[in-house]
């Protein structure tokens, strides 16, 4: 088991980043299709209701919406929940590109989904990030 990681630097320099060649989207669970939850990549209970990652072959078999298909690019460092300044770095990086990034933390990593297009640029701009450190 590796030990996490929790100073900034370290934490940018180490990350690794990873493409996934996988199109996930972000979906709203309609009522009644609770099922898909538990094909989900990660899940989010929102007020407004149950948001998953769904890959775009369950999406699609689905029938919700596909509109922005994106990409997860994994951080392999394993960063400490309680590190700071890994999501600021990255989504910084990334925002100066002009490439849109939603963030998901989970226990041992953090996860990067960008736009489909912006994928191959994305990962050699953090790749780039982490050379810098």
């Amino acid at each position: 088991m590796s030990t996490p990681v929790k100073d900034t630097s370290a934490m940018i320099s180490g990350m690794a980043p990873v493409l996934d060649d996988t199109l996930y989207h972000f979906c709203l669970l309609p009522n009644g299709a609770e099922a898909l939850a538990s094909q989900a990549l990660a899940s989010f209970a929102e007020d407004e209701g149950l948001s998953l990652i769904l890959t775009d072959q369950v999406a699609q078999e689905a029938g919700l919406a596909r509109d922005l298909p994106m990409r997860r690019i994994t951080l392999t460092v394993h960063s400490a929940l309680d590190g700071v300044g890994l999501t600021a770095a990255v989504a910084r990086a990334l925002a100066d590109a002009g490439i849109a990034c939603n963030m998901v933390a989970a226990y041992h990593h953090d996860h990067a989904f960008v736009p489909a297009g912006d994928a191959d640029r994305a990962l050699v701009i953090l790749q780039a990030l982490a050379g810098a450190e």
